[in-house]
C-alpha cells in the first residue's frame, strides 16, 4: 500500500526515476480500486452500460489520471527513455505492447541523465 501513496503524493512529479516495483504496485492497486468502485456503481445503480463507467469509478479515474502519468513518465525515464515514449501508446495494439515492454524492462543500473539509480546501488 505505501507504494500506492507514495505515488499519490508525488501526484505530478514528472522528473526522476521510478522502480518498477512503484509502477505495478500502482497499477495493480488501481485495478483492485476499480474493480471495486464499479461493483459498488453496479449496486447503487450509477453505473452507465453506455459509457462503461459510473459515478465514482468516472470521478475515481480523473483523480489518478496525472499521477498515472506521472509514475508512467518516471518509469521510462528508469529504462532510459524520455517520458514522450509514452504517447507510443496512442497507436492501437502495437503502442500498447510496445509500452508494455518498456515499462517491465529492468532499470539502468547506473545514474542516467534523469537522476541516479532508486535501486540504490550500481552494476
Amino acid at each position: 500500500m505505501n507504494w500506492y501513496l507514495d505515488v499519490l503524493k508525488k501526484y505530478a512529479v514528472f522528473d526522476g526515476r521510478a522502480r518498477r516495483k512503484e509502477y505495478w504496485f500502482f497499477f495493480l492497486f488501481n485495478i483492485i480500486i476499480s474493480m471495486i468502485l464499479s461493483a459498488i456503481d453496479g449496486l447503487t445503480g450509477s453505473f452507465n452500460p453506455e459509457t462503461g463507467v459510473g459515478l465514482l469509478g468516472g470521478i475515481y479515474t480523473i483523480a489518478v489520471l496525472i499521477p498515472s502519468i506521472a509514475v508512467s513518465v518516471r518509469r521510462l525515464h528508469d529504462t532510459g527513455r524520455s517520458g514522450w515514449w509514452l504517447l507510443i501508446g496512442l497507436i492501437p495494439l502495437i503502442g500498447t505492447i510496445i509500452c508494455f515492454v518498456f515499462m517491465v524492462q529492468d532499470s539502468e543500473s547506473s545514474e542516467n541523465e534523469y537522476g541516479s539509480n532508486p535501486k540504490g546501488f550500481r552494476a
